[in-house]
């Protein structure tokens, strides 16, 4: 395998000196590293010829160690003195004060390839602002690490944007952080001065594990291949009173709950033959969040195919399969103003009904016909043929 150039190893080598003399932020966390693992931040900071005078930290934190939905506090970096401005409390998008020490803001942040995960809505948040205040935003592109091109899923409606679904772009969009920054300037708005580092020796079949880098957690759940295949379906379980795995060493993998014969479930959920996947009868204690401390029988997903698999429909189909079965014990989760995070996730008030109606194949099939419009729609921006 030819060696693979990461957007900052490019940067590095052939950029650094059009920045020369410029003061710059960092958006990034503990996935910004070099093939040594050696972090952006100190790269940045060592470098001769980079001023850095910010960081930015997205959620989980600069360093990884915030749970999901957990706030992230500013705070000062204790390796290298410089602050460490929130992206994930108080504000999603920097203030003006946030960037008056900085001329040009870099993200270096490794995504996972689904559309609830927060990082590329922190990248539009701070190209919106960039625009704002006149500041020049590069990307130092990373892989997709289930590939780009595969798409599963429907576009988000106007009335469920949020922070899980910002902008209307599919479950599984196949596009690098960096595509998607030049969808965004093009597409929707987020008209920054805008560069875009690319990776040298990246194919958009490739996943993650076939390139030669080490995979670095994003965030605490993020373990391994098969959960970021996996991520952009059974993300869903989230909304409903199922456990996804959380707290387990299995998260978005094992899904459970007190009330579910796993070895029923499992036989259930084969004999639909989901393309890619089989599920095993397991059963799980989680250690936080849903169903703490308690005996979850479910089942445990097992990726057999990546290539046929598609999660969306593996995801949907195992919520519907639940439903069916445990009909006064499953329930999406509402909050106190009747509203539903499940809504959020899927980009629809629609998906619901058609679980409870068993008519998730109704929904399925409009997916097809929306991943084929933004399949159009995405083309003038892909970097990699």
């Amino acid at each position: 395998m030819d060696k693979m150039k990461l957007g900052l190893d490019v940067f590095l080598e052939t950029r650094v000196q059009e920045f020369k003399g410029k003061r710059i932020g960092l958006v990034t966390n503990m996935t910004g590293v070099n093939h040594q693992l050696i972090p952006t931040i100190d790269l940045f900071h060592e470098h001769p010829d980079i001023q850095l005078t910010a960081l930015f930290a997205p959620e989980h934190g600069i360093r990884g160690d915030a749970k999901e939905g957990e706030k992230v506090e500013s705070t000062i970096d204790p390796y290298t003195g410089l602050p460490v401005f929130s992206l994930y409390g108080e504000s999603r998008k920097p203030s003006k004060e946030m960037l008056e020490t900085v001329d040009v803001v870099v993200f270096d942040l490794q995504d996972i390839g689904s559309r609830y995960y927060t990082f590329i809505y922190t990248m539009a948040y701070v190209m919106e602002a960039c625009a704002e205040q006149g500041k020049e935003f590069i990307v130092l592109d990373r892989p997709n690490p289930v590939s780009g091109e595969k798409l599963e899923g429907n576009l988000v409606e106007e009335d469920v944007r949020s922070f899980v679904g910002l902008l209307p772009i599919p479950n599984r969009h196949g596009m690098t952080v960096g595509e998607l920054a030049l969808l965004y300037k093009h597409e929707f708005g987020y008209d920054c001065e805008l560069t875009v580092v690319p990776m040298q020796g990246w194919k958009r079949d490739m996943y993650y594990d076939e390139t030669d880098l080490f995979w670095v957690p994003p965030s605490p759940n993020t373990t391994n291949i098969d959960m970021n295949i996996l991520y952009p379906g059974i993300c869903l379980v989230e909304g409903t009173n199922l456990s996804e795995g959380r707290g387990t060493t299995r998260p978005f993998e094992y899904i459970g709950a007190p009330f579910i014969d796993g070895h029923r479930l499992a036989k259930t959920f084969n004999q639909n033959k989901v393309s890619g996947v089989l599920a095993r009868p397991t059963s799980f204690i989680p250690t936080y969040q849903k169903h703490k401390d308690e005996v979850c029988g479910g089942i445990q997903l097992h990726v057999v195919d990546r290539r046929k698999l598609n999660s969306l429909e593996a995801g949907i189909l195992l919520i519907e399969t639940i439903a069916e079965m445990y009909p006064n014990d499953f329930s999406f989760i509402s909050n106190h103003n009747g509203k539903y995070f499940f809504d959020l996730l899927a980009g629809t008030k629609k998906l619901k009904k058609h679980i409870l109606n068993g008519t998730s194949s109704d929904f399925l099939e409009t997916c097809n016909k929306q991943v084929a419009s933004f399949k159009k729609q995405r083309e003038p921006y892909l970097l990699y043929k």
